[in-house]
């Protein structure tokens, strides 16, 4: 596996690629990986040629004492992890590279309607950072696909308009969620919590699919979602939210089947998100 840092590099590395006639897949990911971020290398690495995994801790997407600064950095991890998944490419650039005039002077992408409540709500302008730096890495990779989790299900929604809306050539592909033995989603900010945050930290799983199992047999959504909402509250969690969505992320409507539950909560400092698909009932 290669490692470049610099933009010159990587179109010329990719331009010999093309050449060649390969498929590119783009996995782009802030690094501390782990064995979620790993199944995105494996489903790229089951569709195309060549593989391109960036790091690249975004500071335009975090906000106000938000923890950039703490974020992990365990790039020779990560290395020996990407390559060991079969990563052709890492592009792992600094923050001058890719904001040469600085996060103030940057132009911006920003994607409209999908990015409104959820965590959009909670973080104003992280999507913003979001599609801006995925719009410039699909420009500087050029991929014909792209793999991102289903964890990050508003993400995903966002990157999905953010192509459609650019009729930019690139295939978008969710990857489902990994998971803990105990349920819990795999995730890097897993790591601030501690051993017993850690312990409850399942429990948000075990609400929505409590609520997923309810709301499937007909059950009222309105006191369903109060009472994950409490139970919760109850096991320890300050919830940020808790929601039902149409699977594209409108509004539950009476002919919607194929819906979303998704929540985000903090234990501690720590704020985790999770989803989980359902159907309801006719």
């Amino acid at each position: 596996m290669r490692t470049l840092r610099d933009i010159p590099a990587l179109r010329e590395t990719l331009g010999d690629a093309r050449r060649r006639g390969d498929r590119v897949a783009l996995v782009p990911t802030m690094g501390n990986l782990h064995e979620g971020h790993l199944a995105l290398v494996a489903a790229a690495r089951q569709r195309a040629e060549v593989v391109v995994a960036t790091i690249f801790v975004n500071p335009l997407q975090f906000g106000p004492g938000e923890d950039l600064d703490a974020y992990p950095r365990t790039l020779a991890e990560d290395q020996a992890r990407l390559e060991a998944a079969g990563c052709d490419l890492l592009f792992t650039p600094d923050t001058d590279t890719l904001y040469p005039r600085g996060l103030e002077a940057q132009t911006r992408i920003v994607v409209p309607e999908v990015t409104e409540g959820l965590c959009g709500a909670s973080r104003p302008g992280h999507f913003d950072g979001v599609s801006t730096v995925v719009g410039m890495l699909f420009n500087l990779v050029q991929p014909d696909l792209a793999c991102f989790g289903e964890k990050d299900y508003q993400q995903l929604a966002v990157i999905r308009r953010l192509v459609a809306d650019l009729h930019l050539p690139i295939e978008i592909l969710g990857v489902p969620i990994v998971r803990a033995e105990d349920g819990l989603a795999l995730s890097s900010r897993n790591g601030y919590l501690s051993a017993e945050q850690r312990r409850i930290a399942p429990r948000l799983y075990v609400t929505l699919c409590k609520l997923r199992d309810t709301l499937e047999s007909g059950g009222d959504t309105s006191a369903s979602l109060e009472h994950g909402w409490a139970d919760l509250k109850q096991a320890g969690f300050d919830p940020d939210y808790l929601e039902l969505r149409a699977a594209d992320l409108g509004p539950v409507i009476p002919s919607t089947r194929e819906a979303i539950l998704l929540a985000a909560a903090r234990l501690g400092p720590t704020r985790l998100i999770d989803n989980l698909a359902l159907t309801l009932p006719r």
